[in-house]
Order: structure tokens, then sequence, then C-alpha cells
């Protein structure tokens, strides 16, 4: 059985699932997903300058819109449960839960507590973090122990 750390900030999609759970082959895999929405890793600012490198101007408008707190919490919660049903669906263990502070900590703790094989992290491209070395994959290379693998959402949800 391999065992793999999969960080995500959004629900994950049926592509992405499809890409997780095939990247052993026909080897097993169990998941143990972290998620920190998006409200609560990084400012509004950093994430609007992400959209306009991406050309999505429109996004880029309603980053103001991105819910905090208790609503990010909530709807955390909410692509937490979708994308556990869908790792279970095809076929995976998985099991998560949210995080709302030191990801890299609760990260470097799992990672160790179960023994994990690898880390993946799935998110949308942050492109100015990614370009200081600031993002997830980076900083935890850095920290875990064990490969980090940094892939990219195949489309927004």
């Amino acid at each position: 059985m391999f065992t793999s750390v999969l960080m995500i900030e959004k629900a994950l999609t049926s592509a992405d699932v499809e890409f997780v759970t095939t990247l052993h082959g026909d080897e097993p895999v169990t998941f143990h997903v972290l998620l920190q929405p998006r409200g609560e890793q990084a400012d509004r600012l950093l994430r609007a300058i992400d959209d306009l490198a991406l050309g999505d101007l429109d996004e880029a408008v309603r980053e103001g819109e991105t819910p905090e707190g208790e609503e990010a919490r909530s709807e955390g919660q909410r692509a937490l449960e979708v994308s556990l049903q869908a790792l279970r669906a095809s076929g995976s263990e998985a099991e998560g839960r949210l995080i709302e502070a030191h990801p890299l900590d609760v990260l470097k703790d799992l990672v160790e507590e179960t023994g994990a094989d690898e880390v993946i992290v799935l998110t949308d491209p942050h492109y100015v973090e990614e370009f200081f070395h600031r993002d997830w994959a980076s900083r935890a290379r850095h920290r875990v122990g064990v490969p980090v693998l940094k892939l990219f959402s195949h489309s927004k949800v």
C-alpha cells in the first residue's frame, strides 16, 4: 500500500481524482488529505496578481468576494468531504482534515505520523509565491523528508 499526503485548497475535480489515483498504476493508495481553504492562505493582492497572470480579469476583480473566516471553513469542509468521497469512489482509501494555520507544520507531523511515501501538492498556479519559492511545494521539500510532487488542478470548481 502506497501512502500519499495530498495538500489541496479546493474540492478535487474528477480529472484531479483520476490524475492522482493513477500516478502509481495499479498499486493501491491511501490518501491523507489536508485542505486549507484559499481564503485563509493568501492575501487578496497575491491572489489577484495570480488571476491577472492567468489572464482571468473577471476572477481578479472578484477576489474581494472570496470567503474568509467561518464562511471559508464551512466551504472548506464541504470541499474536503466532496474530495474524500471522490477518492473513495475511485477505490482509494482516504481520510482528511481542514487546516487553518501552519500548514507545513501539520504536513510535517502527518508525514511522520503516517509514514507517508510522498507528498502531493495540488493547487491552482500561484505565480508570485512560486517565483519566490514560497509556495507549499517549495517550502515542503525542505521539511518533510519524502518526495514532494507539485501538480496543478485541471480546472476550476
